[in-house]
């Protein structure tokens, strides 16, 4: 199965504060909130939702499709992406905007704070899905956290021309109001969702979990430590545990890496729980390096550490798939 994955393509400067947020921040002084954290470090990373998430395909040797709007200073990153597997192919470079910029400030505790400028990903909705997945034979689109215009036409133009596609709303959960959650949801193959964000959904759409299942055909939460959960109308829920032996370092893109997994596995044809069961190993990946692609992927250890974590049979499916 070949996958489009479209949304944010972004460089990530990420910094560590050696405190807790909470001991800075007064709840009865939010509504006046005026603070500086002093970092340690600073990381320049390659990343965005759909950068990330490309990086693992590639690596997993799926040949990803690459799409979304970028500035001239994307020269490096795109060299990396190919040098990993991934089809840039469908990235249009803006005249007047530079790449999109993520900044972030994580704590002892794993907290964040970021920020994002959107730069050229502001033209998005410019860019032909349609065409660009009859050209490459794509037969599933990712619709990451983008552009909010981008992510309405490549959804409505998915669902126009039968491509099924894939929600994923992650950082823009907190911009997208009610009414456009319902139509990036309706039709949907798969929801992606961590457990907050599936509450905010909820909330916002004003649909019950059983109002979602309705319209999708999977919802995918995930939970942090507790590993993820699968929905399915009419299904009980699948809970797959995590990978126990991981040790933290600092979580941006761990969630990105999930969902390659995730998808690297339906791709294969595996079933569900071992689609689970590779996103909360690439998860791992991700959260034992600084930097959403500083991970390097060995298909050797990944195959043990999945024994480890699941068993020979888990193990033997996906050794099975993964590329020399």
């Amino acid at each position: 199965m070949r996958i489009a994955v479209s949304g944010s393509i972004a460089t990530d400067h990420l910094m560590t504060f050696g405190g807790k947020f909470t001991d800075t921040l007064i709840a009865e002084k939010l509504d006046k909130i005026s603070v500086s954290f002093l970092v340690g470090n600073l990381e320049i990373r390659r990343g965005g939702v759909a950068g990330n998430i490309a990086y693992g395909l590639g690596c997993l040797g799926l040949r990803p499709l690459l799409v979304g709007c970028v500035g001239p200073d994307f020269a490096d990153y795109r060299s990396w992406l190919e040098a990993h597997g991934v089809d840039t192919s469908g990235v249009r470079t803006s005249t007047t905007r530079q790449t999109a910029r993520f900044t972030a400030t994580n704590d002892e505790s794993g907290n964040q704070i970021a920020s994002f400028y959107p730069g050229a990903m502001s033209e998005d909705a410019e860019i032909d899905i349609t065409s660009l997945a009859a050209a490459n034979g794509i037969e599933l689109v990712l619709i990451g956290a983008g552009d909010p215009g981008a992510m309405q036409q490549h959804t409505a133009d998915c669902r126009a021309a039968g491509i099924p596609f894939a929600a994923d709303f992650s950082q823009q959960v907190a911009f997208l109001d009610g009414d456009a959650m319902r139509t990036l949801i309706e039709g949907a193959a798969y929801l992606f969702c961590n457990e907050y964000e599936a509450a905010v959904i909820e909330s916002k759409t004003g649909w019950s979990g059983e109002d979602i299942l309705a319209r999708v055909g999977t919802r995918i939460i995930t939970l942090g430590a507790e590993g993820a959960r699968v929905e399915r109308r009419g299904e009980d829920p699948l809970v797959v545990g995590p990978v126990t032996d991981a040790t933290f370092v600092e979580p941006t893109g761990a969630g990105d890496a999930f969902r390659c997994g995730f998808l690297a596995a339906t791709a294969w044809d595996l079933p569900l729980e071992r689609a689970v069961q590779l996103g909360n190993l690439m998860a791992v990946h991700a959260l034992e390096t600084v930097g959403p692609q500083e991970y390097e992927l060995k298909p050797a250890p990944l195959a043990e550490r999945a024994r480890l974590a699941y068993g020979d049979a888990a193990a033997d499916d996906l050794a099975a798939h993964l590329p020399a």
